[in-house]
């Protein structure tokens, strides 16, 4: 009987430079996808990281990879929501329990520091500076920055007088734009020094923006008593 060596050679060579991998079901297989290309966001940025890097980090074809998310905006977005939602979760929890503008402020910044240290990667995923400026993602991004945003104006508001928010929301809104913009900065100095303690960066940004906050209060309430639109010129 011929047996022929060669082909039984081969397949051993075949088998042995090929690594076995196991069938997982789709859900667990893309949340193995989804938690290592996570990481690699986060480590180099969404400018740095290709579908190649996230295949061999995972240990599938890039064939696959498209057959679940469609391209890398697609599976980024997947990386960001859990990471956008969380945080807006934790933001708002803290807000809700607030009584006025004040406590708004020093638990809701509390909290969002709190969130970054905690969970670092997640906030590297939903700032990252080297995602694009146009598209889908750059949507999503600003959908998120809009929510906290509004979670800031809408416990503001909530302590005024209907009949005065309306002329308190657009400088309501300019602030909570720019306090989310300082927070966002102050965030990246401090993951990338560590010169202090997170909580001691939210009291630093507390102390310089409290002021105005109660400054705006103040205003607030004597245009609603003389029924004159704050901050308009003479």
């Amino acid at each position: 009987m011929h047996i022929n060596l060669y082909s039984g050679n081969l397949l051993d060579r075949m088998n042995e430079s090929t690594p076995l991998r196991s069938r997982l079901p789709r859900a667990e297989r893309e949340l193995q996808i989804l938690e290592s290309a996570r990481a690699l966001f986060a480590e180099r940025g969404f400018g740095a990281v290709t579908m190649d890097d996230v295949a061999a980090r995972v240990g599938v074809t890039k064939p696959l990879l498209y057959a679940y998310f469609g391209n890398k905006d697609r599976l980024y977005i997947a990386c960001m929501q859990p990471a956008g939602d969380a945080m807006l979760a934790t933001v708002a929890e803290a807000v809700r329990a607030t009584t006025g503008p004040a406590e708004a402020l020093r638990d809701g910044l509390y909290a969002f520091f709190a969130f970054v240290e905690s969970d670092r990667d997640s906030w590297r995923v939903l700032f990252d500076e080297t995602l694009p400026a146009g598209g889908e993602i750059a949507q999503r991004v600003g959908e998120y920055r809009e929510r906290l945003v509004g979670l800031i104006v809408d416990s503001r508001l909530a302590t005024l007088p209907v009949r005065s928010r309306d002329r308190a929301a657009p400088e309501t809104e300019a602030l909570a734009a720019a306090l989310l913009g300082a927070s966002e900065a102050l965030a990246r100095w401090w993951l990338r020094t560590g010169a202090i303690g997170s909580l001691d960066a939210a009291e630093l940004l507390i102390a310089t923006v409290e002021p105005g906050l109660l400054s705006l209060g103040e205003r607030s309430s004597r245009g609603a008593k003389t029924g004159k639109r704050t901050g308009a010129r003479t």
